[in-house]
């Protein structure tokens, strides 16, 4: 599978506009539900009610979390950097963008379970049931397009959705942030324009 690295250029660049501005909309890892959900700055109240009462409510069964989960940590591993998709919790993440944006549950329903199917006509058993050699070898089999056998390309697709989901989710949680390097706005910490800029237009000997 590809590296972190490489996921962030695969990722990032293959999620749709929609899908990361539910994202970056909504906090992906809040599940906590409150009976009076108060206002938050920004945002209008039925915004808020509608994410409360979207988050009361359950689309995946156990096992295809389970299943969620597996191949989002395949797809973004722990490293000595930063924490797994299931450790920003990525599949929570997934969970409510399949209820913000319907139009996700029918392709991930079924493609979760073309995944099983195929793991068991290939061995006996469902796809969190095979061995993590196993798992990578159907993997394998449908994370590259471009090398996929024709009569893979079910599973390309339902792959190609996964991993612009679980990268949306990632690098839109604290951990995906701080692993990608985004600073954001520091306040009081401009320190003027650089010299060489200055000295580009003939102003170093400025004072301001």
């Amino acid at each position: 599978m590809n590296r972190r690295d490489s996921l962030k250029a695969i990722g990032l660049t293959a999620l749709t506009t929609t899908v990361l501005l539910e994202a970056c909309k909504q906090p992906a890892t809040e599940t906590t539900t409150t009976a009076n959900p108060e206002k938050e700055a920004g945002r209008e109240q039925w915004e808020v009610e509608r994410d409360v009462k979207l988050k009361s409510e359950t689309f995946f069964t156990k096992h295809e979390m389970a299943t969620i989960a597996v191949l989002a940590d395949i797809i973004i591993p722990k490293d000595d950097f930063s924490g797994s998709a299931t450790d920003a919790k990525v599949p929570d993440f997934i969970e409510f963008i399949v209820k913000d944006i319907p139009e996700h549950q029918v392709p991930m329903r079924g493609g979760l379970k073309w995944l099983d199917l195929h793991c068991f006509n290939k061995y006996e058993k469902s796809f969190i049931e095979a061995s993590p050699k196993e798992q990578i070898a159907i993997i394998d089999e449908i994370a590259y397009p471009k090398k996929a056998k024709p009569e893979m390309l079910a599973g390309v697709s339902f792959f190609n959705r996964m991993r612009s989901l679980t990268a949306s989710g990632f690098y839109t949680s604290e951990i995906g942030v701080k692993d990608i390097g985004y600073v954001g706005n520091v306040p009081n910490q401009w320190p003027g324009v650089p010299p060489e800029v200055l000295k580009q237009y003939g102003m170093e000997n400025i004072k301001i």
